[in-house]
């Protein structure tokens, strides 16, 4: 990557990483009324402290994978309609924390959110570690040039672990904040997933050589043994 477009990545990245800061802490800390949310904090530093890590590592290791991580416009009609559905119940399930520790509905034990925030790490891991080993991960479900079928690591074990590790990390965040209540709009995540997920297998059959191969081979979806 040229070191004028490796600067405009730079800025761009650093913008998007401080805007996503600065509306997540709304999110969480305008409904809760109150700074003093440490749960907000908890799920705020674990999120966004790793975000940062991996921003630096792509631009030092995969400039490139990190331009495709930024895109967000798709081309495929049922991804745009996943992407507005997605949106609207993450902001239910950020918002709803801070609405329960105005109002003392949850009583969320310590061990459960200390549990649950490693548990969240992990995904957030298994979301770093796809994109070592698949390079042309990109946000939106596209076929890039040149690119070549992934069936080692973990994608031999589901077909598409980024969105495996996305289910645990934003699965287990309500329980972070310390919300039950959270946890119900975050239940239709893995049913969007699984409609983002058999449009874009239609897309990857049609233009990736190779992929129906793949399917044959490692049978399982998102979650293993079970779909």
């Amino acid at each position: 990557m040229r070191l004028k477009n490796r600067s405009l990545l730079i800025i761009r990245a650093l913008l998007l990483y401080l805007l996503s800061l600065f509306l997540a802490g709304l999110l969480i800390f305008l409904p809760a009324g109150s700074l003093k949310f440490w749960n907000g904090w908890l799920f705020m530093g674990v999120l966004f402290i790793s975000m940062f890590c991996v921003l630096i590592y792509l631009l030092a290791k995969d400039p490139d994978l990190l331009a495709k991580r930024l895109k967000t416009k798709e081309k495929e009609k049922t991804q745009k309609i996943y992407l507005i559905l997605s949106i609207i119940f993450l902001l239910f399930t950020f918002i709803m924390p801070g609405l329960d520790f105005r109002f003392n509905w949850s009583d969320v034990p310590l061990s459960v959110v200390l549990i649950s925030t490693l548990i969240m790490m992990s995904g957030y891991l298994m979301f770093f570690i796809v994109m070592k080993q698949n390079t042309y991960a990109s946000r939106v479900i596209e076929i890039q040039d040149e690119q070549r079928l992934i069936d080692t690591g973990l994608y031999s074990f589901v077909r598409h672990p980024m969105y495996l590790g996305a289910t645990i990390l934003y699965g287990f965040a309500p329980l972070v904040l310390g919300s039950f209540y959270a946890l119900i709009p975050m239940v239709f995540f893995p049913v969007l997933l699984i409609i983002r997920i058999k449009n874009e297998e239609k897309v990857l059959v049609n233009g990736l050589k190779g992929y129906d191969e793949y399917m044959k081979k490692v049978k399982y979806r998102l979650f293993p043994f079970i779909w």
